[in-house]
């Protein structure tokens, strides 16, 4: 009984940072969300009215394509980073020396505190239309200016992030595996990529979720990258949410598009980790 009370103790500090910096910031937003909007005010009347219409009109076709561009933009540079960082994470973990291996680490953890500005930029004027790979572009008659080549720059500028990040996480898993398994499957006939996709992969389930829930929390909330990089063509729920709250001030809109993107959040975590959790049991 009493471990049970100092643990509380313990842990009252952490919640009550909490509840009063989170959870009822929250509250806030969810109760903005079911208020009545009166154009030309700056959020909603004190004491307005309660109604739904703020999350009906999320079903509107505007609105859908904000959160279909988002989603999916942020899912294709989620599933390649994990493509591109778990071979290097296995290097980095396994392969390189142990100089090389704390000269990796340092440089991808370097990376991590690059400025969003500053990747944004050097992805502009790199893929840019004006950027230094511009006439190439042009010369192999690739539009720089529609929206395929628009959606791939901002994959880039995700997977400026999303690599780098899902590379650290995975070095953990790969660390943590026995690496006898994979010899174990080399000596019985498998090759090399057959043996990494049918036992180390499999092993690292917990880590590729990791890496993947991660790296679309990344590119969920990314903000600068499509506000830049999209150049006003593809814009994700992030540059919604601030336009709702910052240029029109309509408070209950954003309220309700910030509300229904964290439920999504939430359904997409709970759906990989039983999705993990019932591939690491087979």
């Amino acid at each position: 009984m009493q471990t049970n009370r100092s643990q509380i103790l313990l842990m009252f500090p952490a919640i009550a940072v909490f509840s009063l910096f989170l959870f009822l910031p929250m509250l806030t937003v969810l109760d903005e969300s079911f208020r009545t909007y009166i154009p030309g005010r700056i959020g909603s009347v004190t004491g307005a009215p309660l109604t739904t219409a703020n999350y009906t009109e999320i079903f509107l076709p505007v609105y859908v394509r904000y959160f279909i561009q988002t989603y999916l933009l942020a899912l294709t540079a989620s599933l390649l980073a994990i493509i591109f960082a778990f071979p290097i994470a296995y290097y980095i973990a396994r392969e390189a020396q142990p100089w090389a291996r704390k000269a990796s680490i340092f440089v991808i953890v370097g990376l991590m505190f690059l400025s969003a500005l500053v990747r944004v930029y050097a992805i502009q004027l790199t893929f840019g239309s004006t950027g230094i790979l511009g006439p190439f572009m042009s010369a192999l008659s690739i539009n720089t200016n529609g929206r395929p080549y628009t959606y791939f720059v901002i994959t880039v500028g995700l997977l400026h992030y999303a690599i780098p990040m899902s590379i650290l996480i995975l070095i953990g898993s790969v660390q943590n595996l026995n690496p006898r398994l994979t010899e174990a499957a080399q000596s019985l006939g498998a090759s090399a990529l057959t043996a990494h996709l049918t036992v180390t992969a499999p092993l690292c389930i917990r880590g590729l979720v990791s890496a993947f829930l991660v790296s679309m929390t990344l590119g969920i909330s990314a903000f600068a990258i499509p506000w830049i990089l999209g150049r006003g063509r593809v814009l994700f729920i992030s540059n919604l949410i601030y336009s709702r709250f910052s240029e029109v001030t309509n408070y209950p809109s954003g309220a309700a598009i910030s509300i229904v993107m964290m439920i999504f959040s939430f359904l997409l975590v709970f759906i990989m980790s039983r999705l993990a959790t019932r591939l690491d049991r087979t």
